[in-house]
């Protein structure tokens, strides 16, 4: 299982900050953001070579669940 943040919105905040630091803001005067989308992904076949039984709640629950 993994749980971390979602990649996309986060490099697209990133490359913001960066093209205003580029354009010459300082960057202490940028707010530090924190991420908004996490997600869930479960991997069952990894779970399963491990003799490890993902209850059905937590599958419920995945953004995404890899056979």
């Amino acid at each position: 299982m993994s749980y971390g943040i979602v990649f996309a919105p986060t490099l697209v905040r990133t490359l913001d900050m960066v093209d205003r630091i580029l354009r010459g803001a300082n960057p202490a005067d940028i707010p530090v953001e924190l991420p908004s989308q996490y997600e869930l992904v479960v991997n069952l076949a990894t779970a399963k070579a491990q003799d490890f039984e993902v209850p059905q709640s937590i599958l419920l629950r995945a953004d995404q669940v890899i056979q």
